[in-house]
C-alpha cells in the first residue's frame, strides 16, 4: 500500500513538474485560401451568426444540443456584437463572444469568454489579406494564457482547437465558394 501511494505522489510531482516547465501563454493559428475576393469574404465572415454555416462549435451547439441556448445582442458585423451560448454538450459548453475590434477588409478582433467546461477568457482573430486575383488568405487565430497547473491541460487541447479551426476553414471555404 506504501509503494502505491509512493508512486501516485511521484506521478502528480512529475505532473506538476511538467506543467511548471510549460509555457503558460499559447497562440494557435490556422489558415486557409478562398477563391473570392477579400471584400467579400470579409463582409461574410464580419456577420457572426454566419458561423451556423461554417464554424464547428456554432454548427453543433443551440443547433444540434435540444437544450441548447444561443442569444445575440447588438447589431451583428458591428463591434459591441455579443454572442452568447448555453450547452449541455462539453465540446461547446457555456460562453460568449463579443466583438471588439474591426478593421474593414482586414480584422476582425472577438473577445471569448468561456464558463464551462472551464473558465477562460481569450483574443481570437479573423485576418483577411488578399492572396492572389480573387482570392484571400483568412487566418484564424486564438491566443490566451492559462495559469499552472492547468497549462498542461491547455497544451493538450491546443491540438483539438487547431483540429477544429482546420475544420471550420474549410467549411467557410465551401460555403463561400459554393
Amino acid at each position: 500500500m506504501k509503494k502505491i501511494l509512493l508512486a501516485l505522489v511521484g506521478v502528480i510531482v512529475v505532473i506538476l513538474l511538467v506543467a511548471a516547465a510549460m509555457p503558460k501563454d499559447f497562440k494557435i493559428e490556422k489558415e486557409i485560401v478562398i477563391n473570392k475576393p477579400t471584400p467579400e469574404v470579409f463582409s461574410y465572415l464580419k456577420m457572426v451568426k454566419n458561423g451556423h454555416e461554417w464554424n464547428p462549435w456554432m454548427k453543433k451547439g443551440a443547433n444540434t444540443d435540444p437544450s441548447g441556448v444561443q442569444t445575440f445582442k447588438g447589431e451583428d458585423g458591428a463591434v459591441g456584437f455579443i454572442n452568447s451560448w448555453s450547452s449541455n454538450d462539453k465540446e461547446v459548453g457555456v460562453g460568449e463572444e463579443e466583438i471588439t475590434a474591426i478593421v474593414p477588409d482586414a480584422k476582425i478582433e472577438l473577445e471569448l469568454r468561456l464558463v464551462k467546461p472551464m473558465k477562460a477568457t481569450n483574443k481570437v482573430y479573423f485576418t483577411t489579406t488578399a492572396a492572389g486575383a480573387n482570392q484571400t488568405k483568412v487566418t484564424w487565430t486564438m491566443e490566451g494564457r492559462t495559469d499552472f497547473p492547468f497549462n498542461i491541460i491547455c497544451f493538450f487541447k491546443q491540438k483539438e482547437v487547431g483540429n477544429k479551426f482546420v475544420l471550420g476553414l474549410e467549411n467557410l471555404k465551401t460555403a463561400l465558394e459554393k
